[in-house]
């Protein structure tokens, strides 16, 4: 196997042991360090857009940045429209990626979460130029075993990947984006905490809608969302615990009635009666409005 596929195999095998340790968010600083590869080091991002390392000819990644100066976006066939650097068709990093599309060669695709924090993807395949509109179009693949990379698979991928499983394997990157943005901005307004028990280990918190977001009123915002660890979060979707609108917890009756070990004793029937930790910023407060839809379902569970 050639260079090229050995460091872009390396690639996804290093950011599948990023992911398994920490989730499909990750941080610059990791990206920017890269992997050692035969004695050299091969970064995953840099400040342009498109990247190639040294030990490479060609682009082996794409980044989308938060809130940077190019406006990528999912298109209606739920293909990624990714954007030329800059408006020369023949700039190197253009043409870099240009090669890259003939020669059916997978990519990572970082796309930035907020400043420092990146959903990382791969691989993505180019499956269209665009000169004309300056942009490439880019559809996502499975993951596929290190024993299968090989240039005659790669090829079969590429000229499968048009169909309805790849535009829906594209589309699911962008419903992740959503969450993973939803629970960055969710932990980051509650300085990483569970609400109802001051958990402070990242790991083990998630974004809870309060409102779930499968409602027509469920929108992903802060104020729609608490930062809970996974056994409140559990509770809280159950209807053991509930929430007052004026920040009240509250734990289901038949649950304080029993009686079993110190987890349900101070995990979840301490909790009765107290205050939730809000944010430190008004804005970011949990809506009382969507607190009092919510606490409503609880009662009629109670």
């Amino acid at each position: 196997m050639e260079i090229d596929l050995q460091v872009r195999l390396a690639s996804f095998n290093w950011l599948a042991e990023q992911i398994n340790l920490l989730g499909d968010v990750l941080p610059r600083k990791l990206l920017e360090q890269g992997f050692e590869f035969q004695g050299q080091r091969i970064p995953l991002v840099a400040p342009q857009g498109i990247f190639k390392p040294q030990i490479l000819d060609l682009p082996l990644s794409i980044t989308t940045a938060p809130k940077g100066p190019y406006d990528d976006y999912f298109g209606k066939d739920n293909f990624l429209i990714y954007r030329y650097r800059g408006i020369d068709p023949n700039h190197r990093d253009n043409v870099g990626l240009r090669k890259v599309f003939e020669l059916k060669r997978p990519l990572v695709y970082l796309h930035g979460i907020e400043p420092g924090k990146y959903l990382a993807t791969y691989p993505v395949y180019i499956i269209e130029d665009n000169p004309g509109k300056l942009a490439f179009k880019i559809a996502v693949d499975d993951a596929i075993p290190a024993i299968e990379y090989a240039d005659s698979i790669i090829t079969r991928q590429v000229e499968e990947i048009s169909d309805a499983r790849h535009a829906y394997l594209t589309s699911t990157v962008k419903v992740r984006l959503y969450q993973r943005s939803f629970r960055e901005k969710v932990l980051n307004a509650y300085k990483s905490q569970c609400t109802l028990c001051h958990l402070k280990h990242r790991e083990l918190l998630d974004a809870a809608h309060i409102i779930p977001d499968n409602m027509p009123e469920g929108k992903s915002t802060i104020e729609n969302g608490l930062s809970l660890c996974k056994l409140h979060h559990a509770a809280y979707d159950a209807f053991i615990i509930g929430i007052t609108p004026d920040y009240v917890i509250k734990v289901r009756a038949d649950i304080l009635d029993e009686e079993d070990g110190p987890v349900l004793q101070h995990g979840l029937k301490g909790l009765h009666n107290k205050k939730i930790i809000l944010p430190s910023l008004p804005k970011n407060f949990p809506s009382r409005d969507a607190l009092d839809w919510r606490y409503r379902k609880f009662s009629r569970v109670v």
